[in-house]
């Protein structure tokens, strides 16, 4: 796969404005009604653009650009300055996997970490009531 084909996920043939305002927005950490507020347009208003019934005035598309934290130009065209693709299957299986073995090794200190206090308590009990070690 070489790099124009790499980077032009989010292409004319791919993809349209709706989609690439949907992707810019949910990269952005932004709720559909939480976008429309900052624009100061409609829910329905946004919804319909994202779902390419009709398309955004050129002073709302220079806002968005801006707000998503993207280029005019990728937001229009798929090109330029836009949002980073979406992980591939291995990504996401090997960041998983990476995820799953931290947890582990935080599990494992705790585990650690319990055991010893158990340990100090039951000792600190013993010598509360006189009971021998065993």
């Amino acid at each position: 796969m070489n790099d124009e084909t790499e980077n032009a996920w989010y292409s004319d043939s791919q993809a349209t404005l709706g989609d690439r305002l949907a992707a810019g927005r949910e990269a952005a950490g932004l709720s559909q009604s939480a976008l429309a507020t900052r624009l100061g347009v409609r829910l329905k208003t946004l919804r319909g653009w994202e779902n390419d019934l009709a398309e955004p005035r050129a002073n709302r598309l220079q806002m968005l650009a801006a707000m998503l934290g993207v280029s005019l130009r990728w937001l229009l065209t798929g090109e330029g300055d836009g949002v980073a693709p979406p992980p591939t299957e291995e990504q996401v299986r090997d960041d998983t996997l990476e995820r799953t073995i931290a947890d582990l090794r935080r599990l494992r200190g705790e585990m650690l970490a319990m055991s010893e206090r158990l340990g100090q308590m039951e000792k600190r009990l013993r010598q509360q009531t006189g009971t021998p070690n065993v």
